[in-house]
């Protein structure tokens, strides 16, 4: 049996996130969709402290991407449309015909849940938002349900007409048509996704056998757990079937990977594993700033298991009792993740500010990691729109 050191482990995970080479590239067009497919999708985020997630998640591998580059493939080019992974994702449209099985399992599923989770009523109203959209156009969840009593805003108190408008979209009926100012803009399925990829219906089992072997290929390596997890689609019973089907035909084998701790996992990789080892390179020396979404952080316990670096994000802890902040990035260099830093962009005084930054316990702070450091941060404050960098007095912690 195969067993990869974890230095071994560390760089073949970052090249299979991207995040082993030279960040650059175009970061638009072409280049910019061949990179999201090579992840396979990118987490949409809200929370602009800087610069929303799934901009920022681009922008750490291609310096040069800005906004508004995404907004053409996803809402002129249509090669990419946003639906749901483990979370709400930007996905290559050419990957669309797999998400019919996510659709008819989120139609049993919703049914049943959001009847009880939610309002009553919804399923009263689905007709009546399709016969909208249909007659009127794209619309958004502040445009349906006249006359319905608005609730608190979370996601357990929708009127019934937003919650229909949900489903129609978790079911496949509708698709995300654009965003204005962040409000998804819902129209007909047919208006949006390519008639190829609408007509092209593959098997549950075709499906599954698709859904394993492009997580498996964008993990390097994997338990049948982290397979089912990559897209949220599976169980891990599915795939622990599929593992067992693959290694009984040699497409997969068993290896084991030693962790950051030095206890050896076992996971299952491709034969050619130890060629995909060979090409991918070492990871250079520079220092990124990643969002806290970021694809190779998403399994946090793979994460930590893999670095030694625990991660949680502290958005939703009441602030006496987070450990860091609201939003902090990890940040990582070369092969290493090596802390943790607190900025956030301000614009009315055109600056980035860093108001703390904690190494990790076994990282030295010096004259070149900060240089470093610098150089980064002001390449992000261009990217957040803003002119200049400014650290907050004591704003270098000792580690946790």
């Amino acid at each position: 049996m195969i067993t990869l050191s974890n230095s071994d482990a560390r760089r073949l995970f970052l090249d299979k996130h991207a995040l082993g080479e030279a960040p650059t590239g175009a970061g638009k067009g072409a280049d910019l969709l061949d990179l999201i497919s090579r992840l396979g999708f990118v987490q949409v985020d809200s929370v602009r402290t800087v610069e929303r997630a799934h901009h920022m998640i681009l922008f750490s591998r291609r310096p040069a991407y800005r906004p508004k580059n995404l907004d053409a493939l996803l809402e002129k080019d249509r090669s990419l449309f946003e639906h749901w992974t483990h979370d709400a994702s930007v996905i290559p449209t050419e990957f669309y015909p797999y998400w019919h099985l996510r659709f008819a399992r989120n139609d049993a599923l919703l049914r049943k849940r959001w009847s009880v989770w939610r309002r009553g009523g919804f399923e009263e109203k689905i007709q009546g938002v399709l016969d909208q959209i249909a007659a009127q156009g794209g619309c958004g969840s502040g445009d349906v349900g006249d006359g319905e009593a608005r609730g608190s805003g979370g996601w357990w108190d929708w009127h019934p007409s937003k919650t229909a408008l949900e489903f129609l979209w978790q079911t496949g009926q509708l698709a995300v048509s654009r965003r204005e100012q962040f409000r998804k803009i819902f129209d007909l399925t047919n208006r949006v996704i390519p008639e190829t990829h609408l007509q092209n219906l593959p098997t549950e089992n075709d499906s599954v056998d698709w859904l394993c072997n492009a997580a498996l290929d964008r993990l390097g390596f994997a338990t049948n757990g982290e397979l089912a997890a990559f897209w949220a689609t599976i169980s891990a019973a599915e795939a622990r079937k599929w593992c067992d089907k693959a290694l009984d035909k040699g497409e997969i084998n068993q290896i084991e990977v030693t962790q950051n701790d030095g206890s050896l996992r076992k996971h299952f990789a491709r034969p050619d594993i130890l060629t995909q080892l060979d090409r991918a390179p070492q990871p250079p020396n520079r220092l990124r700033i990643l969002s806290p979404f970021d694809p190779a952080l998403r399994d946090r316990k793979r994460a930590e298991r893999v670095f030694g670096f625990h991660y949680r994000i502290e958005i939703f802890t009441p602030a006496a009792k987070r450990q860091y902040g609201y939003y902090v990035f990890p940040l990582l260099e070369q092969d290493k993740l090596v802390g943790r830093i607190d900025a956030s962009a301000d614009r009315s005084l055109d600056a980035l500010k860093v108001t703390a930054l904690w190494p990790e316990r076994s990282i030295s702070w010096g004259r070149g990691r900060q240089q470093r450091l610098e150089a980064e941060l002001h390449r992000m404050a261009k990217f957040a729109g803003t002119s200049n960098v400014v650290f907050a007095d004591n704003w270098l912690r000792d580690p946790k």
